[in-house]
C-alpha cells in the first residue's frame, strides 16, 4: 500500500485548508485512514482518523473545526477556522486490519498572518 497526499500550504488565521490522501495497492487490507501532525519540537499526534465502518476520532483541539471524510481508499481532511497552533507537518496514515501502519509523505500546513 502506498499513500499519496496533496494539499496544504499557507493560510491565514481563521482560514481553511484541505488535505487529501489516496491509497493505492492492496487497499482491501486497510481499516483506518486519517491524518497525524507534527509541530516543531513536538511529538507526532493524531488529528483525525476514520474507519471503514465510518467511525471517526478527532483530537480535542480540532473538534468542531476539522472534518474528515472517506471514500473507499481516499480520505479528505477539511480544516476550517485555522489557528497558528495548527501549523505542522501533516502525515497521511493508513492502518491495516493487522495493525500495521504505513505513512505518506508529510505536507506542510502553515497558519500565519
Amino acid at each position: 500500500v502506498q499513500l499519496q497526499a496533496s494539499g496544504g500550504g499557507l493560510a491565514q488565521p481563521g482560514g481553511f485548508v484541505n488535505l487529501s490522501c489516496a491509497a493505492s495497492g492492496d487497499i482491501a487490507i486497510i481499516n483506518v485512514m486519517g491524518w497525524y501532525r507534527q509541530a516543531p519540537g513536538k511529538a507526532r499526534e493524531l488529528v483525525a482518523v476514520t474507519t471503514t465502518r465510518g467511525n471517526t476520532t478527532y483530537a480535542d483541539s480540532v473538534k468542531g473545526r476539522f472534518t474528515i471524510s472517506r471514500d473507499n481508499a481516499k480520505v479528505l481532511l477539511r480544516m476550517n477556522t485555522l489557528k497558528p497552533e495548527d501549523t505542522a507537518v501533516y502525515y497521511c496514515n493508513a492502518q491495516f486490519w493487522s495493525g500495521t501502519m504505513v505513512w505518506g509523505q508529510g505536507t506542510q500546513v502553515t497558519v500565519s498572518s
